[in-house]
Protein backbone atom coordinates (compact mmCIF):
# COMPACT_ATOMS: atom_id res chain seq x y z
CA UNK A 1 0.00 0.00 0.00
CA UNK A 2 1.39 3.39 -0.99
CA UNK A 3 1.91 5.84 1.81
CA UNK A 4 -0.21 8.78 0.63
CA UNK A 5 1.01 12.10 2.04
CA UNK A 6 -1.72 14.40 0.73
CA UNK A 7 -5.23 13.84 -0.70
CA UNK A 8 -6.68 16.38 -3.12
CA UNK A 9 -10.34 15.85 -4.03
CA UNK A 10 -11.16 17.72 -7.24
CA UNK A 11 -14.41 15.87 -8.09
CA UNK A 12 -16.92 18.10 -9.87
CA UNK A 13 -14.24 20.42 -11.26
CA UNK A 14 -13.57 20.39 -14.99
CA UNK A 15 -10.17 20.26 -16.64
CA UNK A 16 -7.62 21.77 -16.43
CA UNK A 17 -8.43 22.57 -12.77
CA UNK A 18 -7.59 19.09 -11.38
CA UNK A 19 -4.17 19.21 -13.06
CA UNK A 20 -3.49 22.77 -11.85
CA UNK A 21 -4.44 21.74 -8.32
CA UNK A 22 -2.27 18.62 -8.51
CA UNK A 23 0.69 20.64 -9.83
CA UNK A 24 0.40 23.12 -6.94
CA UNK A 25 0.26 20.32 -4.38
CA UNK A 26 3.11 18.29 -5.89
CA UNK A 27 5.28 21.43 -5.98
CA UNK A 28 4.93 21.57 -2.17
CA UNK A 29 5.87 17.91 -1.63
CA UNK A 30 9.36 16.54 -1.02
CA UNK A 31 10.79 14.14 -3.62
CA UNK A 32 9.29 10.66 -3.17
CA UNK A 33 6.15 11.88 -1.38
CA UNK A 34 2.77 10.91 -2.85
CA UNK A 35 -0.32 12.94 -3.70
CA UNK A 36 -3.64 11.18 -4.19
CA UNK A 37 -5.61 13.26 -6.69
CA UNK A 38 -9.30 12.36 -7.01
CA UNK A 39 -10.98 13.62 -10.18
CA UNK A 40 -14.03 12.74 -12.27
CA UNK A 41 -13.10 14.92 -15.26
CA UNK A 42 -12.67 12.67 -18.33
CA UNK A 43 -9.71 14.75 -19.53
CA UNK A 44 -7.65 14.34 -16.35
CA UNK A 45 -5.72 11.17 -17.33
CA UNK A 46 -4.43 12.67 -20.59
CA UNK A 47 -3.44 15.94 -18.89
CA UNK A 48 -1.89 14.18 -15.92
CA UNK A 49 0.21 11.63 -17.80
CA UNK A 50 1.52 14.29 -20.23
CA UNK A 51 2.40 16.59 -17.31
CA UNK A 52 4.06 13.80 -15.30
CA UNK A 53 6.22 12.83 -18.29
CA UNK A 54 7.28 16.46 -18.75
CA UNK A 55 8.09 17.06 -15.08
CA UNK A 56 9.68 13.78 -14.01
CA UNK A 57 6.88 12.99 -11.58
CA UNK A 58 5.36 9.51 -11.67
CA UNK A 59 1.78 8.23 -11.74
CA UNK A 60 2.16 5.10 -9.55
CA UNK A 61 -1.38 3.84 -10.05
CA UNK A 62 -4.94 4.82 -10.82
CA UNK A 63 -7.99 3.38 -9.10
CA UNK A 64 -11.76 3.79 -9.10
CA UNK A 65 -12.76 5.48 -5.85
CA UNK A 66 -15.64 4.08 -3.76
CA UNK A 67 -17.40 7.48 -3.61
CA UNK A 68 -16.91 8.26 -7.32
CA UNK A 69 -14.14 9.56 -9.48
CA UNK A 70 -10.71 8.13 -10.16
CA UNK A 71 -7.78 8.29 -7.77
CA UNK A 72 -4.34 9.06 -9.23
CA UNK A 73 -1.34 8.28 -7.04
CA UNK A 74 1.30 10.83 -8.07
CA UNK A 75 4.82 10.51 -6.71
CA UNK A 76 7.02 13.58 -6.82
CA UNK A 77 10.11 12.87 -8.89
CA UNK A 78 13.57 12.75 -7.34
CA UNK A 79 15.22 15.09 -9.80
CA UNK A 80 12.61 17.83 -9.76
CA UNK A 81 11.76 19.57 -12.99
CA UNK A 82 14.23 19.31 -15.85
CA UNK A 83 14.37 22.92 -16.96
CA UNK A 84 15.47 23.93 -20.43
CA UNK A 85 19.03 25.23 -20.76
CA UNK A 86 18.85 29.04 -20.82
CA UNK A 87 21.33 30.85 -23.09
CA UNK A 88 20.49 34.23 -21.53
CA UNK A 89 18.95 35.19 -18.17
CA UNK A 90 17.02 38.43 -17.66
CA UNK A 91 16.29 39.00 -13.97
CA UNK A 92 13.89 41.92 -13.96
CA UNK A 93 12.39 41.66 -10.48
CA UNK A 94 11.01 45.01 -9.35
CA UNK A 95 10.01 46.15 -12.86
CA UNK A 96 6.27 46.56 -13.41
CA UNK A 97 4.36 45.38 -16.48
CA UNK A 98 4.73 45.75 -19.38
CA UNK A 99 8.46 46.30 -18.60
CA UNK A 100 9.44 42.62 -18.29
CA UNK A 101 7.92 41.71 -21.66
CA UNK A 102 9.31 44.83 -23.38
CA UNK A 103 12.83 44.03 -22.12
CA UNK A 104 12.47 40.31 -22.95
CA UNK A 105 11.43 41.26 -26.50
CA UNK A 106 14.54 43.47 -26.92
CA UNK A 107 16.82 40.66 -25.75
CA UNK A 108 15.11 37.99 -27.85
CA UNK A 109 15.43 40.19 -30.96
CA UNK A 110 19.22 39.90 -30.63
CA UNK A 111 19.23 36.14 -29.96
CA UNK A 112 19.53 33.28 -32.44
CA UNK A 113 16.48 31.19 -33.43
CA UNK A 114 16.19 28.23 -31.03
CA UNK A 115 18.01 29.96 -28.16
CA UNK A 116 16.26 30.15 -24.79
CA UNK A 117 15.74 33.20 -22.59
CA UNK A 118 15.11 32.75 -18.85
CA UNK A 119 12.99 35.70 -17.70
CA UNK A 120 12.71 36.19 -13.93
CA UNK A 121 9.92 38.53 -12.87
CA UNK A 122 7.81 39.37 -9.82
CA UNK A 123 5.23 41.47 -11.68
CA UNK A 124 1.83 39.82 -10.99
CA UNK A 125 0.51 40.64 -14.47
CA UNK A 126 3.37 39.10 -16.44
CA UNK A 127 2.11 35.55 -15.91
CA UNK A 128 -1.20 36.16 -17.68
CA UNK A 129 0.41 38.22 -20.47
CA UNK A 130 3.43 36.13 -21.37
CA UNK A 131 1.74 33.12 -22.98
CA UNK A 132 -0.30 35.24 -25.40
CA UNK A 133 2.65 37.48 -26.16
CA UNK A 134 4.95 34.50 -26.85
CA UNK A 135 2.53 32.80 -29.24
CA UNK A 136 1.65 36.10 -30.97
CA UNK A 137 5.33 36.82 -31.66
CA UNK A 138 6.40 33.34 -32.75
CA UNK A 139 8.16 32.52 -29.48
CA UNK A 140 7.55 29.33 -27.49
CA UNK A 141 6.93 29.45 -23.75
CA UNK A 142 8.70 26.20 -22.78
CA UNK A 143 8.15 26.29 -19.04
CA UNK A 144 7.01 28.47 -16.16
CA UNK A 145 8.41 27.88 -12.69
CA UNK A 146 7.39 29.52 -9.43
CA UNK A 147 10.84 30.31 -8.05
CA UNK A 148 9.53 31.87 -4.83
CA UNK A 149 6.62 33.79 -3.40
CA UNK A 150 5.32 35.84 -6.33
CA UNK A 151 8.50 35.28 -8.38
CA UNK A 152 8.22 33.36 -11.66
CA UNK A 153 10.79 32.14 -14.15
CA UNK A 154 9.68 31.90 -17.77
CA UNK A 155 11.70 29.88 -20.27
CA UNK A 156 11.08 31.32 -23.74
CA UNK A 157 12.52 29.84 -26.94
CA UNK A 158 13.03 32.13 -29.94
CA UNK A 159 11.36 31.10 -33.19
Amino acid sequence: MDMVNVVLDMKGLSCPRPLIGAKRMVDELSPGQILLLVSDCPGTPDDLFAWAKLTGNQILKTEKMPDGGTGYHIQKGQSGVQLPHAHVTLDIRGAVCPGPIVEAKKLLNGMQTGEVLRLVSDCPGVQSDIGGWASATGMTLLNTVEAGAGVHEFYIRKG
